[in-house]
């Protein structure tokens, strides 16, 4: 299990009003990528204009305007680092300039046990690579039982040799204080080393660190820097931060909604459900580019139907309006009733719901059953 830490306060102040009309939740476990969109995944790169424009509709309607939906708070964006990556899907540059031969390709096959005593070997004679395999199986558990702190030791060992993967994960351990002595300052150093070195979950970090050190805007243009260049390298956390710089003209970026849709596209179409809901907005209010009601309906049910709590209570805002979709009350009552059972509360909804007759409450409820 890869170590957790606070989520750090983010672009807080001058993006609390994009965050409450994105009506922001915890981000869900990463889903598989849909691929190559199908007639039910929405397209980001052409506005459909066959799609019937009879006037910007009521944002209330589908969750653009003020909200009393609770409880929808985290500050925006999430950390890159919550979810540990898959054994196959870890890149042998992660344990330093060179694959740790032997010991790396059984940590491929999944021969957890016997990389962990091969690269114990070369651990002890000081092989940052090898340092760095040992810590990532141990933080884990792999094959071993779990050591967080046996693990923070030979992060420890690694970083001090520049291993950018393993000053990146020691930094989180002296952020989070658990399993190490809680030190911000060196966190900072190490996350910045490890940053400037390439690593992409370091630069985007490094930027939230710069943010939490100084919430300016002083702090944002700095941090820029740092997103920018972890969002060229595709990862979807700093793509959705570069968008909020250019939606609100922030951070040494020009107010650029054009280019701030195409960013949230990008992140998007990585599922990330919070640049879901908002191209999904943007793309019925025609911000940043064209309108298209059909698309933006399919980014919001995506985003819905991957577990996003308040991209169901919006979703059940489009059917309720018939918005990018045909009209209909007993899916508009199915997601809100999706949405409720998680916690959240809408009171327009709540009537809307109070208004259905028994039949379609009864069948609304046998669908809420059956969605995600």
């Amino acid at each position: 299990m890869r170590l957790r830490v606070p989520c750090l306060v983010v672009l807080a102040g001058l993006f609390a009003q994009a965050a409450m009309a994105a009506e922001t939740v915890p981000l869900p476990q990463p889903r598989p990528d849909a691929g190559t969109p199908n007639a039910g995944t929405p397209d980001t790169a052409t506005p459909n204009a066959g799609t019937p424009d009879a006037g910007a509709p009521d944002a209330s309607r589908f969750g653009g305007g003020p909200h009393i939906d609770k409880p929808i708070q985290n500050s925006l964006p999430q950390p890159a680092t919550m979810t540990p990556p898959s054994a196959d899907a870890v890149n042998p540059d992660r344990f330093g300039a060179k694959p740790a031969d032997a010991a790396y390709g059984a940590f491929q096959r999944g021969l957890y046990k016997t990389a962990y005593n091969l690269a114990m070997e070369r651990a002890k004679n000081g092989d940052p690579a090898a340092e760095t395999l040992v810590a990532e199986i141990l933080s884990r558990g792999l094959g071993v039982p779990l050591n967080p702190a046996e693990a923070g030791k030979w992060y420890a060992l690694a970083a001090e040799q520049g291993v950018p993967e393993s000053q990146f994960q020691y930094a989180l351990m002296l952020l989070d204080g658990r399993y190490v002595k809680k030190d911000e300052k060196g966190a900072f150093a190490l996350m910045q080393a490890a940053a400037e070195a390439g690593n992409r979950l370091a630069q985007f970090n490094f930027a939230q660190l710069l943010v939490q050190q100084d919430p300016g805007n002083d702090g944002l243009v700095k941090a820029a820097v740092y997103y920018e260049r972890a969002a060229a390298t595709g990862l979807a956390d700093a793509q959705y931060a570069m968008a909020q710089l250019y939606a609100n003209g922030v951070g040494g970026k020009p107010h650029d909604d054009a280019q701030a849709r195409l960013l949230l596209a990008q992140a998007a179409r990585q599922n990330y459900d919070t640049a879901q809901i908002d191209l999904a907005a943007w793309m019925i209010e025609g911000r940043g580019g064209g309108r298209d009601l059909k698309s933006g309906f399919a980014w919001m049910r995506r985003a819905a139907q991957g577990g996003n709590v308040a991209a169901q209570n919006r979703l059940a805002k489009l059917y309720m309006g018939g918005i990018g979709t045909d009209p209909d009350l007993i899916l508009a009552g199915a997601w809100y009733i999706v949405a409720r059972r998680a916690g959240l509360i809408d009171p327009q909804m709540d009537d809307f719901l109070q208004g259905l007759d028994d039949d379609q409450t009864k069948q609304a409820l046998q669908k809420a059953n059956r969605l995600p």
